[in-house]
């Protein structure tokens, strides 16, 4: 088998790794690798094959173009030309799938050719191929994840270390586990984008991530921390999704976890995605959700089903999209924070409001756990508070049992 391989940074040496160890194994043989700037690799035992042009590519008779690039252009672009010219495609890039998804299955499909993305959700976590294959029997009703290692990793140092959103987020940059610009990460697109990837494979029907309500971390500060504590609970970015008929619910928002949920005891850079299926019951996915040898190996695996002629039902990506609602419309609890309050007025306004709440924090600010019928319930609350000018600044955090 013979593949040509676009860029050569964490993952590519990675992958590039797998293969070398597994030699005696599978024949795979690297035809060529993109890079930017080749002059980074004059020493790399691949030298001779690595090239800035992607003509130098695509003038080799590969089998497979493996991209791990990441970004929309020029992936898309390259990927599109593959597979067009019946070269099966193996790609790690979830933002590409979760905005061209659809595009790319129907080519991929026209040409008889693979296109495989296990890496693209869960680094080397194998939770796509179960999916699509092992779980293929049931109807998936629900699934929650932790998706993301660099958000993940905050959360988990300042509520262990005690230290800031901006003092972490600065180490997380030093050791390379967050990019120089991290919107991506901490405003929750990344999550997102491999939420969708997850919910159009289990639902059957393409499920946009744009769609989703988003609300990354860095709002999170040590009060929320210190709230959390005081209830037993941990904070973590968490993707939701629910099926009910022709709709789906989801979110990717930060929320409060018990304590004693499996949610709770995943911590740094490591990822759970948890599915609820009709029959299975309640299945959990757990492991290194980035890294060299963690995603290499997810790449590594899908050259390896395209070699042995495994095919994968991923005609979701080409259904229609589905509805998606972002409020929770079902019974909720939600800590409530409120700066210079009027205390009295808003206790007294929650009171008429709902049936149950209970007052955290009564000091510098007011801090209030409310038990409501739904989030409609509670943004309608927030908005009276608002209206009647009894307070500055809002916000809330939901939690999940």
């Amino acid at each position: 088998m013979k593949i040509g391989i676009l860029g050569y940074g964490t993952v590519g040496k990675g992958l590039v790794q797998m293969i070398e160890g597994n030699k005696n194994k599978r024949n795979i043989e690297i035809k060529g690798i993109l890079v930017r700037d080749k002059e980074k690799y004059k020493s790399s035992k691949y030298a001779q094959i690595i090239t800035e042009n992607i003509e130098d590519i695509f003038n080799h008779d590969i089998d497979i173009l493996v991209e791990l690039m990441g970004g929309l252009h020029p992936s898309y672009e390259y990927i599109k030309r593959a597979l067009e010219n019946k070269i099966n495609v193996v790609t790690a890039n979830k933002d590409m799938l979760a905005e061209y998804g659809d595009k790319l299955v129907k080519i991929a499909k026209e040409n008889n050719v693979s296109l495989r993305f296990e890496a693209s959700v869960g680094g080397g976590i194998p939770v796509l191929k179960p999916l699509i294959e092992s779980l293929e029997g049931n109807d998936i009703e629900s699934m929650y994840a932790i998706l993301n290692g660099t958000t993940n990793f905050i959360l988990s140092k300042m509520y262990n270390e005690g230290l800031s959103y901006e003092e972490v987020l600065k180490e997380a940059q030093e050791l390379g586990f967050a990019e120089a610009n991290p919107e991506a990460d901490v405003e929750g697109y990344d999550a997102a984008r491999k939420l969708s990837i997850l919910s159009t494979l289990a639902y059957h029907r393409r499920v946009y991530w744009k769609d989703f309500y988003l609300e990354g971390i860095s709002k999170i500060d040590m009060k929320d921390i210190d709230y959390a504590k005081k209830m037993g609970c941990k904070i973590k970015l968490v993707g939701q999704s629910k099926k009910d008929k022709e709709k789906v619910s989801g979110f990717v928002r930060p929320v409060l976890v018990d304590n004693d949920s499996i949610l709770s005891k995943i911590d740094n850079e490591y990822n759970i995605v948890v599915f609820n299926g009709d029959s299975v019951g309640e299945v959990s996915f757990v492991g290194k959700g980035a890294g060299k040898e963690p995603t290499g190996s997810a790449v590594y695996s899908d050259l390896i089903d395209i070699y042995d002629k495994r095919i994968s039902n991923i005609d979701s990506f080409i259904q229609d999209k589905i509805e998606v609602e972002k409020v929770i419309s079902n019974n909720c609890q939600v800590l409530l924070r409120f700066k210079s309050p009027q205390k009295e007025e808003i206790i007294e306004l929650i009171k008429d409001c709902v049936d149950d709440y209970e007052i955290i924090e009564d000091n510098d600010e007011l801090a209030i756990m409310v038990y409501a019928s739904s989030e409609y319930e509670i943004n309608n609350i927030l908005c009276l508070i608002k209206d009647k000018g009894y307070c500055k600044e809002s916000r809330k955090l939901l939690k999940i049992s």
